[in-house]
């Protein structure tokens, strides 16, 4: 008897196969437009720690006309949080720690020679280190800044469960994403336009490693959709939701993507309202962009 996800990717794209049957062109060539700005970026970890007790972290990049920095929040209480503008008059502290005694967490920073790319988040020369219970929860950055604390602290288990992206700008997106922790990062474009048919006749593309994974035309009718590729030797579930580019222009012009890996048994498509609940009974990964296109 075939398992599901042997039966499922006879209608998946495989990205790590060397030519994609469904497509006759594989690749995708970057137009001249400049890709979107992101605004913001939200990333989740869950931190097991040696006692096995179980932590959620979110950290959350920014960046606008006025301000940039980031929010730190655990186990989704706002009440618990730690929030930083390296942007602002009054707080200009890109180096330093804070504790929540309340609940036993430490927290070091050192942005100061942090380099960045286009958007809110630092590539480089930067570094962020979660304490909980005297014991390394998260480590962003550079190992070499946080050497000094590996020596004599343990180390918890960290899984990156979610990542969430915030952009705005025209309808080219580029990002990565890196979908199992012992996978590679992965190039993702997503583009909107209107090709041989013209600019109002739009058509999606969707690619992965420069290879399209879904191409979708008559976006009028198709504004919602999904499809189930394998990443990795993962099955990835692709979702898309255009419906306020079309119908919603003025008061929400958004459009969403969602990427979310899963496994061979479960054959059931997520949703959103469920995502904290399914990451707290396993670490699986998953990607939501929120696409702003501008007037």
């Amino acid at each position: 008897m075939r398992d599901i996800a042997s039966c499922l990717s006879e209608n998946a794209i495989n990205v790590s196969h060397s030519s994609c049957s469904s497509y006759p062109n594989n690749s995708c060539i970057s137009p001249r437009l400049t890709p979107s700005v992101q605004n913001s970026v939200t990333c989740v970890y869950k931190v097991i720690l040696s006692n096995q007790k179980k932590l959620l972290i979110k950290v959350t990049w920014c960046k606008n006309q006025t301000t940039q920095g980031l929010t730190i929040n655990f186990n989704n209480d706002s009440s618990t949080s730690f929030k930083l503008n390296t942007n602002s008059r009054l707080f200009r502290k890109k180096k330093g720690s804070k504790t929540i005694e309340s609940d036993k967490i430490e927290v070091f920073w050192d942005l100061s020679n942090a380099k960045y790319d286009t958007g809110p988040e630092p590539v480089d020369g930067f570094y962020l280190l979660i304490m909980v219970d005297s014991e390394m929860g998260l480590i962003l950055g550079e190992e070499a800044m946080t050497k000094k604390f590996k020596t004599c602290n343990p180390a918890a288990k960290v899984s990156l469960i979610s990542r969430q992206e915030h952009c705005s700008g025209n309808t080219l997106y580029t990002t990565k994403a890196q979908f199992c922790d012992t996978g590679i990062p992965h190039d993702i474009l997503i583009r909107c336009s209107g090709e041989n048919e013209g600019p109002k006749h739009p058509v999606l593309s969707v690619c992965i490693d420069k290879k399209t994974v879904i191409r979708v035309k008559r976006l009028q009718w198709n504004f919602r959709g999904n499809q189930a590729i394998f990443v990795d030797g993962l099955l990835v579930d692709l979702m898309w939701d255009l419906h306020d580019w079309f119908f919603n222009p003025v008061s929400g012009p958004y459009a969403v993507f969602m990427f979310r890996t899963r496994s061979g048994l479960d054959s059931r498509l997520w949703m959103e309202e469920k995502l904290v609940q399914r990451h707290q009974e396993r670490a699986e990964f998953s990607l939501l962009i929120y696409a702003c296109k501008s007037l």
